[in-house]
């Protein structure tokens, strides 16, 4: 019955002043909308940076030789071969589900009347799984392409696209590269957006990389890539494979063998920061929302001093004052709280909605909300309400 009251109380006193109750709980509303948002944003950008690096391949290893300038001899037995991607198969069966080779050529091709250089790339059947490759139509390269070198590409769906009106059109065409008529068994793309940083460009063509050595005046393989079965056995196939790499090369061949975790960690790094710098800037705005609740409660206890000093001179004790004025504080600060949670909600929703992304919103991050307002409003509330309980009650109802 005593908290009963104490709710009818503040909620009269609450209505009486609507105006002052609505901007006092805005700032609750602005703050915990602010921590939802900002959760919100670090696990977006989180699993963005995770999904752009899965873009390239799940624990990828590549390596290939440096070109360390033109004061540096390199000769060509120097590069990478495709012995040595068979090497490092042999040796690191167990440790990796697969390795595979990428040479690079360019050459011109019709493409709507027009003659245009694209980017060849001769690679093996490993590439599709390395790579995370989808094959958006036809078949990828099978090792029947490579042991029987036949004259067989795929085309990236860009290219499809402009030659052929969609990737689907495109199988079975024939297209002439390097002088030879070779067949379009499947169009594909990468999983995930790379932003120009792999070897895959717009207008990209697959073949067999036993085709493409022909064309080619120099063995290069670069780069090749390598996947660990899992995680944690990254860093040390990396090393394996450096160590085969040099010792089936001359002493000195600058070989770079580099994987994505010091890139992975960089990024989660990044969003850590910005996560804490906003977390900061959240805490600060309910600092300042909790102020200002604490600031009205203090002038709601002196606009209503003699209104006190009644209640405490026919009955009321000290204890059912220090609650109705807590309760009231507690109030505006729940009541913006979960105003600021819609908010929250609402906004990634939206967006999510309206752009067709996928914008996680955490449950962690909405009990946390809850819990911040109900903490704000009791530590800011709790002055104001302590200092109405123990007002002098003669001198309460002579106040003017």
């Amino acid at each position: 019955m005593l908290l009963g009251e104490s709710l009818r109380f503040s909620a009269q006193a609450l209505r009486a002043n609507p105006i002052r109750s609505l901007l006092t709980g805005l700032g609750m509303v602005i703050g915990t909308a602010s921590v939802i948002l900002v959760v919100t944003i670090s696990l977006t950008s989180r699993d963005y940076i995770l999904q752009q690096i899965e873009g390239v391949g799940s624990n990828i290893i590549y390596a290939y030789l440096v070109n360390s300038g033109p004061t540096v001899v390199t000769a060509d037995a120097d590069y990478v071969k495709l012995a040595d991607v068979e090497a490092v198969r042999q040796a690191l069966a167990g440790d990796i589900v697969a390795a595979t080779a990428v040479m690079s050529d360019v050459n011109p091709l019709l493409i709507g009347g027009k003659v245009r250089d694209v980017k060849i790339i001769g690679t093996d059947d490993s590439y599709v799984t390395v790579r995370n490759i989808a094959v958006s139509s036809g078949r990828g390269l099978e090792a029947s392409d490579l042991s029987l070198r036949e004259k067989v590409v795929l085309l990236s769906d860009p290219l499809a696209q402009r030659m052929y009106g969609m990737p689907a059109a495109a199988l079975h065409q024939k297209i002439r590269l390097y002088g030879l008529e070779f067949t379009v068994i499947g169009a594909f793309h990468e999983r995930g957006d790379t932003m120009g940083q792999s070897e895959i460009e717009r207008d990209t063509i697959l073949m067999p990389v036993t085709v493409l050595r022909y064309f080619t005046p120099v063995e290069r393989i670069d780069p090749m890539y390598v996947e660990a079965r899992t995680p944690e056995q990254v860093d040390r196939v990396a090393a394996r494979v450096e160590q085969i790499l040099e010792s089936r090369h001359r002493p000195g061949a600058p070989f770079r063998v580099q994987t994505l975790t010091a890139i992975l960690d960089a990024a989660k790094n990044i969003s850590l920061i910005l996560s804490l710098v906003l977390v900061l800037v959240s805490a600060i705005t309910l600092v300042i929302s909790g102020i200002g609740i604490m600031n009205i409660m203090l002038v709601t206890v002196t606009e209503r001093t003699r209104e006190i000093g009644l209640r405490l001179a026919v009955g009321a004790s000290a204890r059912e004052i220090l609650l109705q004025f807590l309760v009231e504080a507690m109030m505006v600060s729940l009541s913006g709280g979960l105003v600021g949670i819609l908010a929250g909600v609402a906004i990634p929703l939206s967006v999510g909605l309206f752009a067709n992304i996928r914008i996680p919103v955490s449950p962690v991050a909405i009990v946390v909300a809850f819990g911040v307002s109900c903490a704000v409003g009791l530590v800011f509330g709790i002055l104001p309400a302590n200092r109405a309980a123990h007002l002098n009650p003669t001198e309460a109802l002579r106040y003017e």
